[in-house]
Parts: structure tokens; sequence; C-alpha cells
């Protein structure tokens, strides 16, 4: 209904905005929301239009005066969208409606349904409720609970036992009838007046329309009216009763795509729908009254109640407002406050501000009157108060709530004709107490298919909105009560699937627990409420005000009413009756944060699913035998040589289903199920709900790491899964998918297992338990297959490296089937980590022989060649190191590719270490050519690595990794070649450029700047470099003759280096011995310099400089003694007996430093003394700065030649310490930065 920009009075609507809910609906529809406030402020009422299928109201014609109204328009009859079902049938707006019409509205709104709406119904029912203290009239509604919501339909209870004196149903409700409550029960004919204001007002809507049409003669059949023409409006109306099973199996149902193409993994698309249900009635199941044939739904708010309601009002435009209803009234008859009623209701809950009446007299149009919404119930004749209405809705809705507690449950509101009493009945508790059986029962069967019709329309809405999960979880709980298991087994297997569906197993639970928990109760959530009811009506038998739910004070007759009104007057009072039971917030859901919990809820359902299944196959005594207790052997001996060979056989089982399985479709499965039933398609959606359950299971388990558990649940995964192949003739690519993901996950855990051998015993024994759940559903599993197709894949080894052969068959597996052909256009997302995963087993067997290499290289450290066996392991370690890199180059991960690169450069130097020969006296010969090229091919790769990241920014970890491993590679081949130089082979010279090339290039590659936890290594090998170079410069230098230019660019490039060398492990703080034999080296190189120099002043000038550089090793016999007395503390402390000369706790090694010391003290004594002479022996005139600084040196002298040679290391270094700290001032200052590079 739209809103036009019209001649609006103040307070008449508010605001016009659309309404963003609803569902999408065909035709033309208008969502909007308008209030009608009235203006005298007695009530609040506002309607929201959700669904219109009529078009916009077009403006209504005014027909002229003595119009004769039985006179046909020239239209009359033909379909009308603007006058919808009220124009198409001479009965007009018929206030009869269909049974369970409010089912049919509930269907397109269900995310309303249960907790956001208090009454879901007919308009014409809610207007006959409120209606009842004010009518004679027969009341007779049909009341069925979901969540919060209470649904309200008509019950024509005269059609029904007319219907059941044909069909001789509903016996025991028809005896219960008489018997209780009206003895006169036969139906009353309705008058030929009756039928004859029908047709005119139908023949004046008409004419509204279009009112210049011409008059049309009236066909002869036109006014008849009798029990026939009611009879037809319900032929199709009334569930017959459900009386024997072979009306469901031997139905012919609708066909249906196969169940397995609409699976998709962790999403609720194959819920079952409508036509997995058996044809459960007649002919008229689309004319059962669950379909919506309402010309709009409107959500109608009328103070704190909100009803969601369908109406069939022709609407039209015209007069001061944007929409009018119309209405034909005899002039002769005066409006009664029932019509009165009637009119206002019907404007408030259209939302139609204006009312035109149109008078006549025998059909001959006299007059239009025009009258606002509000001031209908001012009417002359027909006034009413507004606020009894409100108070008449609340105390309906409150009594109702109150009594109809069980969800499943059919509840009767009576009133008979005449009577002020208002019975409700539980019609379900009394088919119960009656003698016959309980499909007799006429409400059973289709409230259960209602209540699974409701819950499994909810379920494809649900995953956004979890709090619908617990009304579903009640609604298909009381469902499977009602139903019988023999009977209607296909019914509650899709129950049971679909409350497995309820647990997501993909996701985790949202954190508002609360909020998924509000819209239901448990299994039957309101029997602790019953209780209570009974122990109220108990303590207040007498009160007025509960008096209404005590059957004690009522005649015996109402002994069987749940709740009696005793007078329609009481609803008249203002908070009469309240609402005492209040449905539960909490407890409708178990939601747990355990996975393992959630999905045993699922497995439970999947299990009662199967049982129904199961139960209803024919053939089920002539299945062979199953015992689920009987172990599977494993397929792999750790005995067998030839395992790997056995695998790959058994490996082809991975990808047998994975192409179309020819099936005949008309040969009956193993159990005897035949393809295309219903059983058929139940079992597929059943056994893949239940592998996904233990896929997920096994995946948690994985989590814990519980590899034992998390191997069986994939292997009862598979056999689930094998189980769903033997059934089913082609596999949709999500299922094929899903196997990918399983055979992955497989892959995982034998990884795990293989990388945890030592939890063997542990993991055995998780392999070995079974619940009796899980033996149930493998025995069912077991109907159909023998489950043996994966068992290669997940049967538990006890050998590390055939778990890893069968980790990378499952991923070979996995990575075959999704660039199969059938999931060509479907795997992306999966496949980049398949082949992710594929590379990394690569990687992890390719380290396993590495590492296996390498073992066995350290077994024979004596050797003169390499093994075979050993070449062997280097081959397949390196076969799937290349393979591995394959697979990250080809998913662009340049940081995995990097790190195999790098693994396969380590693998080089562990070959290159093999080629190492050693003699019998454990000395080794010069550096090799073999050893050479591996060095360089591991440096090849270690530089692929670098060039494969590109820069650190990529991945800092993996980059300082492989920049360290391929700087100590370029040191190891640079040291060795310099301690174990190739002579025999290579010059003198050339084999030094070689070591400072190689030398350099590992220098290049420490990274100094970057602060890690390498960067004191990076600085240890800085220091070790230049200290390494320094020395190679001084030999160089000692043993070059003739060349003056080389031996002065040796010495220079020597100084330099032993420069920095000082430098940096003066920064490390932690390596005294390197600094001290670094310095001593240094004063050696002064000293050799200083022997060719032929000048007293040139000798004297180097000779300072060389005892400056002498005093710097103090900083060095400093941290010696640092460490010293640490040691010496913790020795006394622990009390140690143990001879510490040799080595130290904090790692300093003593007797380096006793060997260093016997280097430093002779050469120290000689610079002293060479300086002594050299000063005393001056021919100039010395100064007083000379005389103080020869005593300095004289009293050094003579203080280290005194030194006892047996004192402890502790009181020698002291004196060194103490002698280097008189030298340092005489000399220059105390910092040695002078001589930092």
């Amino acid at each position: 209904m739209s809103s036009s920009a019209g001649d609006r009075e103040p307070g008449i609507f508010d605001n016009v905005k659309e309404e963003p809910g609803g569902p999408t609906c065909s035709g033309d529809s208008s969502r909007h929301e308008s209030a009608i406030c009235l203006g005298n402020g007695e009530v609040k009422s506002s309607a929201v239009v959700k669904y219109s299928a009529a078009p916009p109201p077009t403006t209504y014609a005014l027909l002229q005066e003595k119009t004769d109204l039985k006179l046909p328009p020239a239209n009359w009859l033909r379909e009308n969208a603007q006058l919808g079902s009220a124009g198409t049938t001479v009965l007009g707006s018929s206030s009869k409606s269909k049974p369970f019409s409010s089912f049919g509205i509930a269907y397109d709104f269900i995310d309303c349904i249960g907790d956001d709406v208090d009454v879901v119904s007919d308009s014409e029912n809610i207007k006959k409720l409120l209606k009842i203290p004010y009518s004679k009239s027969h009341v007779s509604m049909a009341v069925h609970r979901v969540g919060r919501t209470l649904l309200v339909d008509e019950l024509d209870i005269q059609e029904l036992f007319r219907r059941s004196s044909q069909t001789g149903d509903w016996t025991w409700l028809k005896e219960f009838y008489q018997r209780l409550i009206d003895q006169k029960w036969e139906r009353k004919k309705k008058s030929k007046e009756h039928w004859y204001q029908k047709a005119i007002l139908s023949k004046f809507l008409y004419y509204s329309i279009n009112g210049d049409g011409a008059a049309e003669p009236v066909l002869d059949n036109m006014d008849e009216g009798d029990d026939e023409t009611g009879a037809e409006e319900y032929s199709s109306s009334w569930p017959a009763t459900f009386t024997s099973r072979s009306d469901v199996e031997e139905s012919d149902a609708p066909e249906q795509e196969s169940l397995d193409s609409k699976f998709a993994l962790g999403q609720v698309t194959s819920v079952p729908k409508e036509q997995n249900l058996p044809t459960l009635f007649n002919e008229g199941e689309n004319s059962q009254g669950l379909r919506n044939d309402f010309v709009r739904n409107i959500m109608w708010t009328f103070e704190d109640i909100h009803m969601l309601v369908g109406s069939n009002m022709p609407i039209f435009g015209g007069g001061r407002y944007p929409a009018v209803s119309l209405r034909l009234r005899d002039s002769n008859k005066p409006i009664n406050i029932l019509t009165g009623i009637d009119y206002w209701l019907d404007n408030l809950m259209c939302n139609v501000p204006e009312l035109v009446m149109c008078f006549h007299v025998n059909g001959i149009v006299q007059k239009y009157e025009m009258i606002k919404t509000e001031d209908i119930p001012h009417l002359d004749n027909s006034t009413f108060s507004t606020r009894v209405v409100k108070d008449i809705a609340q105390n309906i809705l409150s009594f109702l709530k109150s009594n109809c507690t069980k969800e499943g449950h059919t509840y009767w509101l009576f009133k008979a004709s005449g009577s002020d009493i208002v019975k409700l009945y539980d019609l379900t508790t009394l088919c119960e107490e009656a003698e016959e059986e309980k499909c007799q029962n006429p409400f059973t069967l289709p409230v259960a298919v209602l209540l699974y019709k409701v819950a499994s329309s909810l379920m494809l809405k649900a995953r956004q909105n979890r709090k619908h999960y617990g009304t579903i979880r009640t609604l298909l709980l009381n469902c499977v009560k009602l139903l019988d298991q023999e009977r209607h087994p296909q019914i509650i297997a899709s129950a049971y699937y679909i409350l497995s569906e309820l647990f997501q197993l993909d996701e985790p639970p949202e954190e508002d627990g609360e909020e998924s928990l509000r819209a239901g109760g448990s299994e039957d959530s309101y029997s602790d409420e019953d209780r209570e009811e009974e122990e109220d009506e108990d303590l207040t038998e007498d009160s007025d005000e509960n008096g209404s739910y005590s059957n004690c004070s009522q005649p015996q007759d109402d002994s069987k009413a749940v709740a009696v009104i005793r007078s329609v007057g009481e609803l008249s009072v203002p908070e009469k009756y309240k609402s005492t039971h209040q449905i539960r917030p909490t407890g409708a859901l178990p939601v747990s944060q355990d996975k393992e919990e959630r999905c045993r809820h699922v497995l439970s359902y999947v299990l009662k699913g199967l049982r129904g299944v199961d139960r209803s196959i024919k053939r089920e005594s002539d299945l062979p035998a199953a015992d689920p207790n009987t172990p599977i052997p494993l397929k792999y001996n750790d005995g067998n040589a030839n395992a790997a060979s056995a695998g790959e056989k058994g490996i082809s089982l991975l990808l047998e289903r994975v192409g179309p399985v020819p099936v005949d479709q008309k040969i009956p499965t193993r159990s005897g199920m035949i393809p295309g039933s219903w059983q058929h398609r139940m079992k597929l959606q059943l056994f893949l709900k239940a592998s996904k359950a233990y896929y997920v299971l096994s995946d948690a388990a994985t989590n814990l790491l519980k590899y034992g558990r998390a191997l069986r649940y994939i292997k009862l995964s598979m056999q689930c899964y094998d189980a769903y192949c033997s059934v089913i003739a082609t596999l949709h690519p999500q299922v094929l998918q899903f196997h990918s993901q399983c055979l992955s996950l497989c892959g995982d855990i034998q990884l795990m297992l293989a990388q945890n051998a030592n939890n063997r015993a542990a993991y055995l024994e998780e392999y070995s338990y079974q619940t009796k759940e899980d033996q149930e559903i493998l025995h069912s599993l077991h109907r159909e297959s023998s489950c043996q197709a994966f068992s290669m894949a997940t049967d538990l080894a006890m050998d590390p490296e055939y778990q890893l052969f069968v980790s990378s068959k499952c991923y070979e597996a996995a990575y075959e089937l999704l660039i199969s052909e059938a999931l060509k256009d479907h795997s992306s997302d999966q496949l980049s980590p398949v082949r992710k995963r594929l590379g990394n087993i690569r990687n992890e067997m390719g380290v396993y022989y590495m590492n296996q290499a390498a073992a066995m290289q350290t077994e024979n450290e004596a050797k003169m060649s390499v093994s075979t066996a050993e070449q062997e392991l280097w081959k397949k370690s390196f076969s799937f190191f290349e393979k591995g890199m394959k697979d990250f180059e080809a998913i662009r991960d340049s940081t995995n590719t990097a790190l195999l690169l790098c693994n396969t450069g380590r693998l080089m130097r562990i070959c290159a270490q093999a080629q190492c020969s050693v003699s019998a006296d454990e000395s080794r010969g010069e550096f090799s050519p073999e050893e050479a090229l591996y060095y360089n091919k591991a440096i090849d790769y270690y530089l692929q690595a670098m060039k494969s990241l590109a820069s650190r920014q990529s991945h800092p970890a993996v980059w300082d990794s492989v920049n360290w491993e391929l700087s100590t590679t370029y040191f190891t081949l640079a040291t060795l070649l310099q301690d174990y130089a190739p002579l025999s082979r290579k010059a003198q010279e050339q084999i030094e450029r070689e070591v400072t090339e190689a030398m350099m290039k590992s220098l290049k590659y420490c990274d100094l700047q970057t602060e890690s936890a390498r960067q004191p290594l990076y600085q240890y090998r800085a220091a070790t470099i230049h200290h390494r170079l320094a020395s190679m410069y001084h030999s160089c230098f000692r043993n070059q003759v003739g060349d003056e230019h080389l031996r002065k660019q040796h010495r220079s490039l020597a100084e330099l280096h032993y420069s920095k060398a000082v430098s940096l492990f003066l920064s490390l703080k932690d390596a005294p011995c390197e600094l001290l034999r670094t310095l001593l080296e240094r004063v050696a190189f002064a000293e050799f310099t200083m022997a060719g120099q032929s000048s007293s002043m040139a000798k004297l000038k180097s000779l300072t400089a060389t005892i400056e550089t002498m005093s710097e090793t103090r900083h060095a016999f400093q941290l010696i003694y640092k460490e010293l007395q640490e040691e010496q503390v913790e020795s006394s402390e622990l009390c140690s007996t143990a001879d510490v000369a040799s080595s130290s706790a904090s790692g300093l090694d003593l007797q380096e430093v006793m060997k260093l010391i016997g280097v430093f003290e002779p050469s120290f004594s000689f610079l002293l003394l060479q300086m002594i002479k050299l000063m005393t022996t001056l021919k100039r005139k010395p100064s007083n700065k000379d005389d103080e600084l020869l005593k300095t040196f004289k009293a050094v002298y003579s203080k280290l030649l005194r030194a006892e040679k047996n004192a402890p290391l502790l009181s020698r270094v002291g004196l060194y310490m103490e002698l280097l700290q008189q030298l340092t001032p005489q000399t220059g200052g105390e910092d040695t930065g002078t001589h930092k590079a």
C-alpha cells in the first residue's frame, strides 16, 4: 500500500518509512510503516505492511444515486488484483478462514515466529476473539504454540463432524463434543438473505472499480446457496486421518535432484525440504491452508501486542486520504456495536484512516458518507470503548499464553452459541486419553508435519540468526514425540537430520550465548511450569484473581478443560488475566564451547536417524552380519622390506571413488535400499553428516595433540565416506572437496605421528578405544559397505618413515583429487593449501633422509670413501627437496621455496663434509675439489634462496636464517682453504686470493647493524674473519721477499684487519682469549716491522706504539679476571673438589689462557727492556717527561721480573692488570679507540 503526499490532517499519520525485514515475495510488494494515533489517546496502534499482492489503491468510483446493485456490472466475477479474493466469489470477503491458515503466514515470515510476534492469525479470527464479550455467537479456534508465538486458526467443528460422518474418522471428538459441550451440533443452513447480501456486496465492489460498466444478466444459479456451497468451500481444507503406513510408502513422491548435489560442506544447504516428505495428504495438500493466500500481511502492534495478520479487505484511494475502505450498508438496518468494532479493527489493522459508507435500500444506492477511523467508536448505535477492546485483547492473549504451554499440542478455544463461558481444551491430551489408536488423533500428523515444516523453513534462515536454533530444536523434538516410529520413519529421520544440522561443526558458537538460547524450551520446555500450575490451582482454588485457572470449582463436565473463563464479562476488566507462565529464556539448545561435545550431539542425532532408516528397510533380516568390534588389520608390517611398494598399491584405493561409480539404479544396495528412494537419499545425508562430524572431532583432537584419537576419528570419517560412496552413483564436486579435506587431515595426522614417535604407546591406546555410539554407527555403515577402502591411509603404523610415506600419499591423493576433471572448476580455494602441505611433507621427507645421511656420516668418522647407502640417502633427500620446491613455486610461495633451497644447501654441505678424507691417524688431508664443488653448490642454493625472498621485508626470520647460512658456508669454505690449503694443486698466491674472496663474502653477509639474537654471533664471526685475514697478511708480509710494493700492501692490510678485529672483540665483552690472542699477534707484527728500522727515533716511536697496543690487553685481562673471580666464588659455594684447571663453568678455556700468558710475559718483558735501553742511550737531552717515563718503565719491568712464576692464575692476572694500568696514563688515554677502524 503506497502513500502519496495528499491532504493529511495533523495527528493522523506518522512518518512513513521502509520496512527493512520480510521475505522476498512474488508480485508487487509494498513495505512501509505508518501509525494511526487515535485522537483521544486511549489506545496505541501501528501497522507495518510486510507484503502486499495488491497494486497501489486506485480511486473508487462514486456510484450515482439510484444505481441498482442487484444488476451485475460488466466485469463482475472477473479476477481483479484490486479486490483480491474478495471479488472472485459471490461470497465476497468470506469470514471463514482455512484451517491452519496462520501457518501459511508463518512460513513467509519465519524470522518473526517464535520470538518477535505474539499472535499469527487471519484478521477475521482476531476480530472474532476481540468481539467475544459483545457477541452471543459461538467461537471455535485452534491454537498452537511455536516458541513465544501463538498461531490461531478457525476450527469449524460442525464441518469437521459433517466430514467424519462420511469417513468414520474423528469419532472420539464428535462423541466428546456431543457429551460435554453441545447436544445440538447439527450445522445450521444459511438463509437466502445471507447469500443475497453477499452477492450485492460483490457487485458493489466491482461497480466501485468500474463505475461505467454496463449491467449484465445474472446467471440462474448465481444466488443458489446451501450446504453444498459451504461444503465446496471446505472440501479440500481438512486433513484426512492418516490411517495406514502404505499411504505414505506407496504414494508417488515428486522427483527431486540427488541429495548429494545439494550438500555444501559447512553450510545448511542439504536440509530436507517439502519434497523430501511423502505425499501425506490427499489431492488437497496445496489447499491445506498451509499456503499464504492473503492479499496482504501486516505486522500490527496493538498496545503491547505484536500480531502478524493476514487480510483480504479491498482498499481504495480517494477522499482526503491516500487510502479508504468501502462498506455497503442497508439504510433500514442501523450499525450495531459488532459492526462498528469490525469496521474499526479492519481499518486499524490495514492502516486505513478513513471509511466510506455507501447506503442502499433494497439494492438501490442512496448516498455516501465518509467517516474517520478514529470516529468509528463514537457512531450512533455502535458506541464502544477502545480501551475496553484493548483490555479484552490483553486478557485473551494472557489467558492463552498462560494455558497453551506445550508445543506440538493442539488447543481448542470454544464458546458455545449464547453462552458466556469460554473453555480451553488440550485436544492432543484428550486424544491420548481416548481408547482409539494414536493415529486416530486428527491433529497428530498435521501438527507434526507443520512443526517439521516450520522448523525446516526456519533452518534455512537460521544461520543468519542463531537465536532460532532453540525454537527449531523444540519444534523438531516435539514433532518426533508426536509421530509413530513405525508409521512415519521418513519425517523422523529427516527431523533428526535437521537436529544434527543445528550444531555448527566448522564455526565457534556465538559469544553471546544468551541470545542464541532465547527462542525456545527444552524437549518439553513447559513440564516444570505445568507442575507449578497444578500447585497454583491447589492453592488458589477460591481466588477470584486466578479463578479462571481452577478446574475444581467448575461443574463436573468442565473437568476436561485446561482452563475456563467463567464469564466473558471478565475479559473487559483491565489486567484480569496475567500471563503467569513465562517461557524460560535459556536451556533450549545445548551450546558448548567444546567441539567434541557438539559433535557428539550431532552423531547422537545421526544415529537415531540411521536407526529410523534401517527400521524401514524391508530386507533387514537378509543383511550380512557386521561386527563393529572386529579390528581391521593394519596394512603395514615393520619387518616388511616391501612396505613402500605395498603402500603404492594401497594408495590407489584413495582415488578409487573419484570418478562416477557405475550403479544400476534398478538394483538395490547391499542393505536392500532402492536407489532414489527416500531411505537412499536420507542415508546419503546422514552418512555425509557423520563423516563431517568425525572429521571435526579429528581436527579438534589434532589441535589437542591427541594424535591417536585424531587418527581413530579420521578413520571413522573416511569409513562413513566409503559407505556414502558405495550407495551413490556420482559424487558431487563439493563432496569430493570434503574428501580432499579428509585426506589432507589424515596426512597431517600421520605426519604428526611420525614427528612424535616417543608417545607411540599412548597413541595406540587412544586409537584402539571405541564408544558404543561409534560401534552402532559403524554397524550401520557395514550394512552398505565393508569400509575398507581407506584403511591404508588410516591405520596406525609403527615406523616413522612409513608414516611419512603414508602422509605424502594422502596429500598426493588429495591433490590429484583437486586437479581431477570433476573438480577443475571448483577447487581453486583448496588447491593452494593442499599443494603447500604437499611441499611441506616433501620437505619433511627430505630432511628425514638428510638427517639419516648425517647420522650415518657421524657413525663412520674414519672413512676413505662415501658408501653407496649414504649416496642413496642423498639422492632421496635431494629428490624430495626438488619436488617440494616445485610445489611451492607453483603456488608462488617464495618464503617456503627459500626454506627448501636453504635445506638443499645444507644437504650440499653434508655431502661436502662426507668428501673429507680422514686417515687412520685421524688427521685430515688437503681440501679436496669435491669438497669445494659441494660447498659452491650449497652457496648457489643459498643465493637462490636470497633471490627468492628478494628482500628482508618479505620475511625477516627466513631472510636472516638464509643470510646466516650463506655467511657460514663462505666462512667454512675459507677456513678449510686456509687451514688445509691444497698446495699440491694450487699456488700459495691463488689460495690466498680464494681465501680472501671467500672471507670477504662471508663478511658481506655478516649483518652487524640489525638487532637480533644472531647479532653477537655475527660480531664474533666478523672479528674472527678480520683476525684470520690479518694473520694471513701478517704471514705474507713476513714471507714476501723482493716486491716492496706488495709487502707494503700486505703490511697495510694486516694493520687494518688487526685494528678491526680488536675493535670487534672489544665490543663483544665475552671473548677475552680471542682479544688477547689478536693483540699479541698485533704486537708480534709490530715487533717484526720494528726489526727492520735503523733510526733510534723511528724505533722509539714504534716501540711506544707497540707498548700502547700491549697496554690494550688490560681489557682482556679484566674480563678474564672477572670470570676467574666468579668461578672461584661458585667453586667455594659448591665446595667442589673437581679440578678446575682445564675448564670453567663460565666457558673460559683456562688452558688457552695459560698458553696466551706464556706468550704475553716474554713479549711484554722484551718490549719493556728494549724501551728502557733505547731511552737510556738516546743522544738528546732527556726532558722531565722522558725521565718520568723511564722510571715508570723500569718500575714495571722490575715488578714483572720479580713476579712469582708459580703464583695462582688469579694473582698473576691481577698483577698484569696493575702493571698495564701503570703504563696506560704514561702512553696515552685509557680508551683504546685510537686504534679502532
